[in-house]
């Protein structure tokens, strides 16, 4: 069963805000990215390139932290603990252009700007805590 977002925060899934996922290196120190997102409901989804390190590190310790900070109100913010449960090559050029579409206004693969021979990936996040502030 998903985790509810609550209500008093759920504009922080709902709106494109660009936030923060924290993965673990092989060492166990963390990493932090600024990453695109969307919210299905049940799962934060993410995309990026085979072979980056966020890749690599969700792969092998599918333990991450999503933190979305509200523009208005550096105070005001939510975190969400989770697991990966799925990733997929399966649509992750869809979810791409739709990220890109809900955070640009614009398609992320252009004849200007075609993005070489990426290899797209999409996670599934399933929440596992829920913090808000």
């Amino acid at each position: 069963m998903a985790l509810e977002i609550p209500a008093s925060h759920k504009d922080l899934v709902d709106r494109p805000i660009v936030v923060t996922l924290a993965t673990l290196m092989p060492d166990g120190a963390p990493q932090a990215n600024p990453v695109w997102f969307d919210y299905d409901g049940e799962y934060i989804r993410i995309n990026t390139a085979r072979g980056r390190q966020k890749d690599e590190n969700m792969l092998e310790r599918p333990y991450v932290t999503i933190l979305s900070v509200d523009p208005e109100n550096p105070y005001r913010y939510l975190e969400i603990r989770g697991k990966i449960v799925e990733s997929t090559e399966e649509g992750a050029v869809d979810h791409i252009e739709s990220l890109s579409r809900r955070y640009t206004g614009e398609p992320y693969y252009t004849a200007e700007k075609p993005q070489g021979n990426q290899v797209r990936v999409m996670f599934k996040i399933e929440p596992t805590r829920v913090l808000t502030r």
